[in-house]
């Protein structure tokens, strides 16, 4: 276990020092387009509080319009990274990563799979409090438990807390579902499942880079529960301009890493690839 610790942390330490790399040469594009997916969900959050009142109709085509636009940056951040992955001495400019059509529908298709997937694991656990409820109630009545209110809430939230979990490792496994649209130009569903394909294996170097990643958003909650305001502010605006695109980059990077090692089925089946 010790020794598959130490490999997963070179792992990641080679993620992010291509990563940092990646970003330092080519930072201002790469921030360019993080700031306009910033911007367009910032406008999309105003414009949707102004006419919330004026027209549900139009409300509900500016919210389709702000979210294709949102997607499309997304998908054309990716494929510039994987450009620069690739062919960083040939230049490309950010039109020139746009994604194509089908590509965006796929992505759109795949999103709704990936809710469904999330939607489903919940679904699944969510009975597990109907089950434990007449449970403890039967231990209450043999004697076996004294107080049925103080051990339902802890029972109830040792399952909230389980169901919490299963959900984050679903959504883990299954959030490279985008690379493979833009890298592979594979369907929606079957990019689900090879981002189930590999990842199987690798959760806890995808876990490590993530804590890694989100350092600096932690640092911040930090600041901000030892009521330091400043200096959460200035941790907050380093984390924007250097974390959010070093992200990005050290996810694609390391999809690229994992999907590259990947010695499976071109075409896996999801039952052999959740555990």
């Amino acid at each position: 276990m010790i020794n598959y610790l130490k490999e997963s942390t070179f792992a990641v330490n080679d993620v992010i020092r291509k990563a940092w790399s990646i970003m330092t040469r080519h930072y201002f594009s790469i921030a360019t387009l993080c700031f306009l997916m910033f911007i367009t969900a910032s406008a999309s959050s105003l414009m949707a509080f102004f006419i919330k009142d004026v027209s549900r109709v139009l409300s509900f085509f500016m919210v389709i319009i702000f979210i294709m636009l949102y997607f499309t940056l997304n998908l054309s951040l990716f494929k510039y990274i994987f450009h620069l992955i690739d062919n960083e001495d040939e230049d490309v400019t950010i039109v020139g990563t746009l994604p194509t059509r089908q590509q965006i529908i796929r992505f759109l298709i795949a999103t709704l799979y990936f809710i469904g997937c999330i939607l489903f694991i919940g679904l699944i656990l969510f009975p597990v409090l109907y089950v434990l409820d007449p449970v403890l109630r039967y231990l209450v009545r043999i004697g076996w438990v004294e107080s049925f209110k103080a051990t339902g809430i802890i029972i109830t939230q040792v399952a909230v807390g389980i169901g919490i979990l299963a959900l984050f490792i679903t959504w883990l496994r299954i959030s490279f579902f985008p690379f493979f649209i833009i890298d592979k130009n594979v369907g929606p569903f079957e990019s689900i499942k090879l981002s189930l394909a590999i990842t199987k294996g690798n959760f806890t170097k995808i876990l490590l880079l993530l804590l890694v990643l989100g350092g600096g958003y932690l640092i911040y909650l930090l600041f901000n529960f030892l009521h330091w305001p400043f200096v959460a502010f200035v941790v907050n605006i380093l984390s924007s301009f250097i974390i959010v695109p070093l992200s990005s980059v050290a996810l694609t990077v390391a999809y690229r890493k994992i999907a590259g090692e990947y010695k499976g089925d071109e075409h896996p089946d999801i039952l052999h690839n959740i555990v």
